[in-house]
This record gives structure tokens, C-alpha cells and sequence, in this order.
């Protein structure tokens, strides 16, 4: 690696710092932007009075005795005492937990009376990496539920026990739609139904809240209801650390992008405008909670756990404003995505932006995913069902379309190193106390010769949007998950081949053998440059070539084997077109065309005519003045 890589790679960097900045959004769009979510925010303040005006009258309305449990309190009293503090759903307030079983092909729903709510969501076709079925979220710690305020009290309907309008606890049909309603009676020609619906050959589950009268509860002044939804992630990766950092929730807003909570700390977030939807996701698994009618607003929240011996990753809780009309009938429809990460699968949902909780890459890094790598990697597998072998097959197609620039690159190498000898000779001419004078030298033969300094920069650059691209495929891949290749038993994650039982920080507590090969490989590509480049000679120049794979090594040795593995395909086929290229091209021919292009008049590109006739104009004009 030369110096005028090193440069160009520093150019490069430099690059991509000045786009970001170059697009970042201006203060007249943000204040744009934020004017339009404010433009449809829908009395949000009002909606948090009366959040806080339904913990305090909760609070008031605990009476429970300390010592009801060790004193025999007559039914009476005890129902006299439901009364006061549940009002008309006194009744519900009791009774025994059933489990019920809603599942087609894809998935298994458990479902409990309690609440009348989902319990466990089990997705029948994937295993975890300790081969347990993946369940993305179960238990108490779930919180599923709508609270209202009624009779002045405050309501959650997980506290209830809902009747299941159905004699059968085990639906599971892979041909025919299956319903499942549960009623929280409140009164006489009162109650509130949650209608499940599960399609077969689907990952989606319709929810519908009916409520029949409940008016005459809630009275005409309430206008919301809040949607309170929490679970526990578990771990269903190998590598938690991984996983736990591509934990997080997602939303989308009305009308506008998808944004997402922090990975890597605790973050809550106010959404204050109208939401479409809201995702909790996992690396390779998402649930989505999806509304025909967009959310009022939304308060999102994360937390991770810090006791790995749980294997939980994170808790996320959303609690969902959702619009209200008291009427004596109302149907709110809503649905449910639990499913893979998949981008074709997501795709096919009709749900607007979900394959965005898939981290393909912004911008353009984004669209090479989309619009070719993912295309292309679906269409091999419709042929060869060997991952392995088609992560080769992509590789060798990528470097293929790419070695027009390899040898565009290899070329430009070729003539600074054929010009070696004529720039020591310069160096040997030009005293070291004159740095700018020897620098004005080559480049004034690099001009004569036709060579440009850059032009081995010029196509790396514009082969790094694609070394991006797969940086960020090979990880958020759901193909690779728990694909086998070699040695390797899931290509989306390391591929330990030593386990050290001690962590060391950065690279990890093992070692992946796919990582080491690629480290090894670039170190000797790495070798063979500063044997052939020009320039080499400088001991910082070497030192920061052998460095950057060392670097690599701890920064990969984490990532998915696929990436390794597809990194170390690159450097064999990168030795091979450099083999080849060497072949081709005819270093004493080179050379002979560069001494011959010196004798030639220097060409002016039409900026450098421009620029001096414009100056031959000036000095025309202060000779007039004068």
C-alpha cells in the first residue's frame, strides 16, 4: 500500500464525511418536518392529564386490608368490597385461568382468559441456536391490555377474566380462518369482546376490540383508550452481546420515515404525532402491532437486562393512545405481524416500510441490497441450496463486474512503479531541505508520462459502496440463520473453532476461523503490494498496511462467518485477477509508451484553457489601464 493509496484512502473518508454533512437536513426542513408532525398532533397534552388523573384516582380506590388473608371475611362483604372498587366489572374480577390454543402452520398462540390475551407467541417452523422452539415472548411479565377510565375508576383489562365464546381450547386448523372471542361482561347488554382471527398459511393475527354499551360506563367525555403492550426478548441467537445490539423498537409515522429506538443504551421516546405501526425486533424476529386507523400518539420505551444468566435481552413496552367514540358500538381493527426478519416474507405482508427494521444500509448501501445483492442471492437459491456455495458464487459474479476497475487500479500501479526509477533519480537531484520543489517534480512527470496519481484510488473508491452493502447484508441476513457451511455450523454468526472462557474485550472469548483466514490472506496480499508499489519504503507507510488487518481481525471476529468467509473469497480471487492482470500487461511495453508520451506537447484539458485565456484577458486589460 503506497503512500498515494493511503491518501486516496484518507480522500475517500473525507468523501464520505463531507456527503453526510452535504445531507444533512437543513433547519428550514427540520423545522418543516417538525411543523407537520405537529400540524396532526391530537390534544396530546389533554391525553397525558388524563393518564395521570387515572393513576390518581387508582391509587385512592386501594382498600384492600392487609389482613383480609388471615381473617374469613363473609361473601358479602368481600362482593360489596369488588363493587366499590371494580364497579359493574365486579364480577370479572375472579374466576380460574384457561389456556386456549389458536395455531396454523406457521404459528402457535396461546392464549389465557386473564386478560383475554395472547400469552405466548411460538413460531413453529425456526429453532433457537440451542434447537428450542422460538418463542418470542410468554409468561406474567406480559403485559397485554387496555386501560380506560370508567365509573371514575381506572380499568385494565388484564386484571379481568375474560369468557371465551368458544367450547373448543385447542383451534388449529391449516385450511379454514379461526376465531377466537373473549367478553369482559359489564353489566346487563353490556361488555368488551377482543376478537382474535388467525389465517392459515400466515404470520398475521387480526385483533378487533368491540365494545357493546360501554358507553354508558365511560360516559361521552372520553374520547381514547390506552393500548398498554410489554414483553421480555429472550435470547434466540448464540451471540447474545450481538443480538441484544439489534434489539431495540421500531415506528413508523404517518406519512413519513421509519424511525427506531437506541440499540446499544435504555432509550424512551415520546412519539407525539400519529403512528402506523410499532415493532419490537429482534436480529432475525420481529412482532408488530399494526393499526387500519393510525395510533394518536405513543410512548415507546427500552431496557436492557443486565443479567445475562436470564438469557433476556431486553424489556420493551409501548403504551399506544388510541382514538375512542362513545357510542354504544364500536369495532377498532388492528393486526398483529409475528414472523422472521425475512426481507421477501416482510415484503408480502402489505405493511408499508416493514422490511426497514431489516438494517440492509442506508442510501445507496441500502438499494445495492435491495435491488441486487437480495435478488440475486434468492435466484441461486432457487438452484443450489448450499449457502456456502452460494456466497462463492456471488463473490466470484461480484469481482467479475468489478475487475474492469481492478485492472483500471492495477494499471495505474503498474505505471507509477515503471516510473520508480526516474523519481529516485529525482530525489537523488532535488536536495531534501526542498520537499515542494521535489513534489512539483513528479508531479510535473507524472503529467508528461500520462499518469494520474489518483487513478488507483478512483476505482476503490467506487468499489467501497458494495464492501459497505455486504458489511451490512451478510449480518441482518435471515438465510444465513443456522446455515451450515464446513466447519461452520450458522453463518450468521462467528464460527468459534477455540473457546477461551474469558472475555477479552473488543475481539471476544474465542476465536473464528473464517476471520483468522481472511486476516491472514490480507496480510499477504497486503506483502505482496509493498513488494510491487512504489514508495513502500517508508516504515510508516508499511506499518499502518500491516496494521489495518490486524484491526480487521478484532472487529470481525464477532460478525457473521458468512462476511468472513465472503471477505476471504475476495482476497483469493483478488490474488488470482492480480496474477492474471500482471500477465497482461507488459511492464517494458509500458514503460516505452510512457517515455514516448513525454515527448508529445502536454494536453490542456478544457478547465486549464479556460482558466488561462481567462487570465491572458485580465493582463490584456490592466496593460489598457495602464
Amino acid at each position: 500500500m503506497n503512500r498515494n493509496t493511503v491518501i486516496g484512502i484518507v480522500l475517500i473518508v473525507l468523501i464520505f464525511v463531507l456527503f453526510g454533512i452535504l445531507n444533512k437536513p437543513s433547519k428550514e426542513e427540520i423545522a418543516k418536518a417538525q411543523h407537520r408532525r405537529d400540524s396532526i398532533e391530537q390534544v396530546i397534552k389533554d391525553s397525558l392529564a388524563r393518564v395521570a388523573l387515572q393513576k390518581s384516582v387508582t391509587e385512592k380506590q386501594e382498600i384492600v386490608q392487609k389482613d383480609t388473608a388471615a381473617t374469613i371475611v363473609p361473601d358479602s362483604v368481600v362482593n360489596k368490597m369488588m363493587k366499590e372498587k371494580y364497579g359493574e366489572l365486579s364480577a370479572a374480577a375472579k374466576g380460574d385461568t384457561v389456556f386456549y390454543i389458536m395455531e396454523n402452520n406457521k404459528v402457535r398462540i396461546t392464549f389465557t382468559n386473564k386478560g383475554g390475551r395472547p400469552c405466548k407467541i411460538e413460531l413453529k417452523e425456526y429453532k433457537t441456536f440451542q434447537k428450542e422452539p422460538v418463542v418470542l415472548w410468554q409468561g406474567d411479565s406480559t403485559i397485554f391490555g387496555l386501560n380506560f377510565f370508567a365509573q371514575n375508576r381506572n380499568i385494565e383489562t388484564q386484571q379481568f377474566y375474560f369468557k371465551a365464546l368458544s367450547n373448543d381450547t385447542l383451534l388449529n386448523d391449516t385450511m379454514h380462518a379461526q376465531t377466537l372471542t373473549f367478553r369482559l361482561v359489564a353489566g346487563e347488554h353490556r361488555y368488551l369482546d377482543f376478537i382474535y382471527e388467525l389465517e392459515p398459511n400466515s404470520y398475521q393475527l387480526k385483533y378487533t376490540i368491540h365494545s357493546k354499551n360501554l358507553n354508558e360506563l365511560t360516559g361521552n367525555n372520553i374520547d381514547y383508550m390506552v393500548f398498554d403492550w410489554q414483553i421480555n426478548a429472550p435470547q434466540l441467537e448464540r451471540n447474545v452481546s450481538f443480538e441484544k445490539t439489534n434489539t431495540t423498537i421500531y415506528y413508523k409515522y404517518e406519512g413519513d420515515e421509519v424511525n427506531n429506538l437506541s440499540e446499544t443504551k435504555d432509550a424512551k421516546e415520546d412519539l407525539r404525532t400519529r403512528v402506523k405501526w410499532i415493532a419490537f425486533k429482534q436480529q432475525f424476529f420481529s412482532s408488530v402491532f399494526l393499526a387500519d386507523e393510525p395510533f394518536l400518539n405513543a410512548t415507546v420505551e427500552t431496557k436492557q437486562f443486565a443479567d445475562t444468566a436470564s438469557h433476556l435481552l431486553k424489556q420493551m413496552r409501548a403504551e399506544i393512545t388510541l382514538s375512542y367514540e362513545p357510542q354504544s358500538e364500536v369495532n377498532k381493527t388492528f393486526r398483529f405481524y409475528f414472523g422472521p426478519n425475512h426481507f421477501n416474507t416482510m415484503k408480502k405482508q402489505g405493511i408499508e416500510d416493514l422490511v426497514k427494521v431489516i438494517p440492509l444500509g442506508w442510501g445507496i448501501f441500502g438499494w445495492i441490497n435491495r435491488f441486487i445483492v437480495i435478488p440475486v442471492f434468492n435466484f441461486l437459491n432457487g438452484f443450489i441450496h448450499n449457502y456456502g456455495i452460494i456466497i462463492l458464487i456471488l463473490t466470484i459474479l461480484i469481482k467479475l463486474i468489478l475487475f474492469p476497475l481492478t485492472f483500471k487500479s492495477y494499471q495505474a500501479t503498474a505505471k507509477m512503479r515503471v516510473l520508480k526509477p526516474q523519481i529516485d533519480e529525482l530525489q537523488k537531484k532535488i536536495p531534501k531541505d526542498k520537499p515542494m520543489e521535489l513534489q512539483q517534480a513528479t508531479m510535473s512527470l507524472y503529467k508528461k508520462a500520462g499518469v494520474n496519481p489518483m487513478g488507483g484510488c478512483l476505482p476503490m473508491l467506487l468499489q467501497l459502496p458494495i464492501l459497505f452493502a455486504m458489511f451490512k447484508f451478510f449480518p441482518s441476513s435471515f438465510e444465513l440463520r443456522q446455515q451450515s457451511f464446513l466447519w461452520a455450523t450458522d453463518l450468521s454468526t462467528y464460527d468459534s473453532i477455540w473457546d477461551f472462557h474469558v472475555n477479552i474485550p473488543v475481539f471476544g472469548d474465542h476465536l473464528s476461523l473464517f476471520c483468522l483466514l481472511m486476516t491472514v490472506s490480507t496480510l499477504i496480499y497486503t506483502y505482496q503490494q509493498n513488494k510491487l508499489n512504489p514508495n513502500t519504503s517508508m516504515p510508516s507507510m508499511k506499518f499502518i498496511s500491516y496494521l489495518m488487518p490486524i484491526m480487521f481481525l478484532f472487529i470481525f471476529n464477532n460478525y457473521s462467518a458468512g462476511l468472513s468467509y465472503y471477505l476471504f473469497l475476495a482476497n483469493i480471487i483478488t490474488f488470482i485477477q492480480t496474477d492474471v492482470t500482471r500477465r497482461l500487461i507488459n511492464e517494458e511495453k509500458l514503460l516505452a509508451q510512457l517515455n514516448e508520451n513525454k515527448k508529445k506537447p502536454v494536453k490542456k484539458s478544457r478547465f486549464q484553457a479556460r482558466m488561462e485565456e481567462i487570465t491572458r484577458q485580465q493582463q490584456a486589460q490592466m496593460k489598457k489601464k495602464r
